[in-house]
């Protein structure tokens, strides 16, 4: 596999501000950390730090969050997963359910990029770059996901423009930037592209018409496929897939 690897030779070369030891050791993006800093959960040297801007020796400092020690990773990974039905977008689950580090076995601590719910499929992306991940979900860049739904029945010209139009939900309105039926599925399988992220939103729109989802995959996300990824394996990104992401993201 591909392993994209990332050497930052400036951080060790000077000293650097806390917020950004914090993103390349994979604890989050920077604007997450600032916010762990301040609510007092991150020491250097065993002393609270609290003060944003503070900058730290990459080699020497011996920082903690939450009492976890941490450090700057040497590779930086950007993983594209092609997740199954039933499983969980999260580190770990507390009943016990199968979750993305079931299947994306790492040695180094990375992250979901976005969710995706229990049991729905197809892209999801991980990395342990805090800053990328931050931008790639910040709704300003309006980054592209593609869904195909399937449906319990055929989708009737007048929902399919309702849907076009927008579709009320109670946190707003949702309207996809295009929307499609999939030929030779009898109108029973439609597909959505968004550039929102809003919580199971696909879901509700096309439950707010009446009609219940019987499979829901994402097929694209920032222009990135499961093309040659079978369901519940992953490979590692490109570095030209990484340059395309950053440039999407703007970082």
């Amino acid at each position: 596999m591909d392993i994209v690897e990332r050497e930052d030779s400036r951080v060790h070369q000077k000293a650097i501000r806390l917020n950004r030891y914090l993103s390349l050791a994979g604890v989050g993006s920077r604007r997450k950390n600032d916010e762990l800093i301040l609510s007092g959960v991150v020491k250097v040297n065993g002393k609270v730090v609290q003060e944003l801007g503070v900058k730290v020796d990459p080699l020497a400092a011996r920082v903690t969050v939450q009492g976890r020690p941490v450090s700057i990773q040497q590779k930086t990974f950007y993983i594209l997963f092609n997740k199954p039905k039933d499983c969980i977008t999260t580190l770990s689950d507390e009943r016990g359910r199968m979750t993305v580090m079931d299947y994306v076995k790492v040695k180094e601590r990375i992250y979901p990029i976005g969710r995706l719910d229990r049991n729905t499929t197809g892209v999801l992306l991980l990395t342990n770059d805090g800053d990328l991940a931050q931008a790639l979900t910040h709704p300003k860049h309006e980054i592209e996901r593609v869904y195909r739904a399937r449906l319990e029945r055929g989708i009737l010209d007048e929902d399919m423009n309702k849907l076009r139009r927008g579709v009320k939900l109670e946190d707003g309105i949702s309207k996809p930037e295009r929307t499609d039926v999939v030929p030779g599925t009898k109108r029973t399988e439609i597909y959505l592209s968004l550039r929102e992220g809003k919580n199971r939103e696909v879901r509700r729109m096309i439950e707010a018409l009446g009609y219940d989802v019987k499979g829901l995959e994402r097929i694209a996300f920032a222009g990135l496929t499961t093309q040659g990824v079978p369901r519940g394996r992953w490979r590692n990104l490109t570095r030209s897939e990484v340059n395309h992401l950053r440039q999407q993201a703007e970082v």
